[in-house]
């Protein structure tokens, strides 16, 4: 079983941006000391309670402070972008950290619909065409070098020109997403901790619908991205929850403030604090208690879905709670980090 962990550099209540963006760094070094697989971080755009617009960015400087462990977008929000623009930017970091490198590419505007808009480069056309079906296979005829003989852009050299590239990943939460994975031939990330969603039924159809048409990728690769807290006791990781359970709320209501510290979140759940969470989905989204309990429960949904990897999200006011978290979990799973 692979552990990997996907960042969305949380602002809490009380700190800055700049903070939040530190906190990232800090969290990856130790991910890396600690033997996690994957380092994803994440796309979000005009909300202050996350602090990563441009994971590219971000993932220079990761890049630079960790060794071993891979590094990626989860993800880059291609509808806003160029495909040829994403291929030169992790071509960039691929040069820089050879092997090392994913580009997990989705469809979801990562912000409101406004700052959508703000992010068009052509605003003549409201709600702009569709075309996200058009632009992946020209990102991976870019990044493989694949297009027709025939076609104009195979006169195009894109650099940097080296060997190999960026592993690319699909990310999203339907079964369209499934779908378009399963039929390109790429690995698939399941973010069931967005929204709750089917994903047993999106993986299971992406499993028995794969094509393998991509020559690096024979057999299908399903990832499942969900959340997780861990503490010494059960009590504690259920209090450090009701943090994360308020920003949740507040997200729904279009409320975009840092995250709250436990107190705040006590003073305005009130007697929902008091509730068990709620879980409309099929498969939890959020693990929380003792690393023996949570260990056992993410194995328990990995066996269930046949998943080969696990990402996990762990969004806490108190940053040193959720180092421990990450370390407690890894301690759990008995992670090594990799030679070399």
């Amino acid at each position: 079983m692979r552990l990997s962990v996907v960042d969305q550099s949380p602002v809490s209540a009380g700190s800055t941006p700049a903070e939040a963006l530190r906190n990232t760094i800090e969290l990856a070094r130790l991910a890396d000391r600690l033997g996690y697989f994957r380092y994803w971080v994440a796309e979000h755009h005009a909300i202050p309670a996350l602090a990563g617009p441009a994971p590219e960015v971000l993932l220079a400087r990761l890049g630079a402070e960790t060794a071993r462990i891979r590094l990626g977008s989860g993800g880059v929000m291609l509808p806003h972008y160029s495909p040829l623009k994403v291929v030169e930017s992790f071509r960039v970091l691929h040069a820089l950290y050879p092997d090392r490198i994913d580009l997990g590419v989705g469809r979801a505007p990562g912000g409101t619909p406004l700052d959508s808009f703000a992010l068009w480069r052509d605003r003549d056309h409201y709600p702009p065409p569709d075309d996200f079906g058009r632009q992946l296979p020209e990102l991976l005829a870019f990044l493989n070098r694949d297009f027709p003989a025939n076609h104009p852009f195979s006169r195009i050299q894109v650099s940097p020109d080296m060997p190999g590239g960026p592993e690319v990943w699909l990310l999203g939460s339907s079964l369209w997403s499934a779908s378009a994975a399963a039929q390109l031939g790429l690995p698939y990330a399941f973010a069931h901790f967005i929204e709750p969603g089917p994903a047993r039924s999106a993986i299971a159809h992406y499993r028995t619908n794969f094509l393998a048409s991509n020559p690096k990728l024979r057999v299908p690769h399903a990832m499942l991205a969900l959340g997780a807290i861990c503490a010494d006791t059960q009590d504690e990781a259920e209090r450090l929850l009701l943090s994360t359970r308020l920003f949740r709320r507040r997200i729904r209501q279009n409320d975009v403030r840092p995250i709250p510290t436990v107190e705040e979140a006590l003073r305005e759940l009130g007697t929902d604090a008091t509730q068990p969470p709620e879980n409309p989905g099929e498969i939890p989204r959020y693990v929380v208690g003792t690393p023996d309990h949570v260990c056992e429960q993410l194995m328990l949904i990995a066996d269930e879905l046949r998943v080969q990897e696990l990402m996990i999200v762990t969004i806490t006011h108190d940053h040193a709670a959720r180092l421990r978290s990450y370390e407690l979990l890894a301690g759990a799973f008995e992670l090594k980090p990799k030679e070399g």
